[in-house]
């Protein structure tokens, strides 16, 4: 979470459905009594999207709240998105049964209110759920805020999801790790913000995974920071690696060529390990202010998400504003808080830097 940049605020509410449609054109409360309409089919039954982003699910997963970062089961049955309000940082989750999707609710496992729970991710085998988490370690002072950045891990089993577990050193330190993401090999991809003596440094490291690993022992050999290609100035953070470590989407700020504050960006890996990049997604995904830093390609490979607080034009500050208005307008995706959307991921590919003879 890299939250000078990623951070925002949003008004959460006890219903996210609710939210999205509690107040009519007329200021007055909807039907309390109407029952949630169903939602079936992959993806909430959302039409998929095509070369232009689209709002992912709006009024259920995108609403008036501060929504990002989206994970997924591989067989496409959970569904799991952040949530941010200020002081609460938690994860929500949908789940498919019988066809049939449940509404959001809040993950079982973010029961803490006092520790913040962001960044949800699932491994490509589905056999394990990591997150950051401030919660104290073992022995770990607990601390308000985003003190005690680490990594957290649960292991599925016939009953769901353990325990959540601190993924322990080499990967966590006590510098703020955070935003994992695992790739097929079992390497696991994340952000370190080394800043010192005043000087703010995130950096995108890679740990291996300890084969064969020993019981009681470390899991993840001493994580490497990656090649200036993925790192080329002090302030990238939240990487997103594809399951087959082909290419990485990289969140970079300060940049000659940003759009916005803090753009996405892509950067390929040959089969020699190099890399090559980093290139500017460009304005379809990044618009002008500041886009949020969650990229994520569902386990089909067939959609990006990403999160970013674009407003849309009935909020543009021209707009005559009624106090009405502005309790719809905060009800509402596209209000400055972030949303999340999604789009056909192909092009991803297509960014790749032609071969340069030699």
């Amino acid at each position: 979470m890299k939250k000078k940049i990623a951070g925002g605020a949003a008004v959460i509410a006890a219903s996210i459905v609710l939210l999205a449609g509690c107040v009519e054109k007329t200021g007055t409360p909807a039907d309390q009594s109407a029952k949630p309409p169903v939602i079936s089919g992959d993806y909430l039954g959302r039409t998929p999207p095509g070369a232009a982003p689209e709002l992912f699910a709006k009024g259920i997963v995108s609403t008036g709240l501060y929504e990002r970062d989206v994970a997924m089961t591989p067989d496409g049955n959970e569904l799991y998105f952040g949530l941010i309000d200020g002081g609460y940082v938690t994860i929500a989750v949908m789940t498919r049964s019988g066809g049939v999707w449940s509404g959001p609710e809040i993950a079982p496992f973010c029961d803490n209110p006092d520790v913040y729970d962001l960044e949800p991710h699932i491994t490509p085998d589905g056999r394990q759920f990591l997150f950051l988490s401030t919660r104290p370690r073992d022995g770990q002072e607990a601390k308000k805020g985003w003190a005690n950045q680490d990594i957290w891990a649960m292991d599925r089993t016939p009953d769901g999801w353990s325990r959540p577990y601190n993924l322990g050193a080499p990967v966590n330190t006590d510098a703020p790790e955070f935003f994992p993401s695992v790739a097929r090999s079992g390497a696991i991809y994340f952000t370190r913000d080394e800043g010192q003596g005043g000087r703010s440094r995130s950096l995108i490291l890679r740990a291996r995974p300890v084969q064969p690993a020993e019981p009681g022992g470390p899991r993840y050999a001493e994580p490497e920071v990656l090649p200036p290609a993925v790192n080329p100035g002090d302030h990238q953070f939240n990487a997103f690696v594809d399951p087959d470590e082909k290419y990485l989407i990289v969140c970079m700020a300060g940049r000659q060529d940003n759009i916005a504050a803090c753009d996405y960006y892509v950067c390929f890996r040959g089969e020699d390990d190099t890399w090559t990049g980093p290139v500017n997604m460009g304005t379809a995904v990044n618009t002008p202010g500041n886009n949020l830093g969650s990229p994520y390609v569902s386990p089909d490979g067939r959609y990006f998400f990403f999160a970013s607080n674009r407003q849309s034009d009935t909020a543009a500050p021209e707009r005559e504003r009624t106090y009405r208005s502005i309790q719809r307008m905060a009800a509402e995706p596209q209000n400055g808080d972030a949303d999340i959307y999604w789009m056909d991921a192909s092009f991803i590919e297509s960014l790749r830097p032609a071969p340069t003879g030699k």
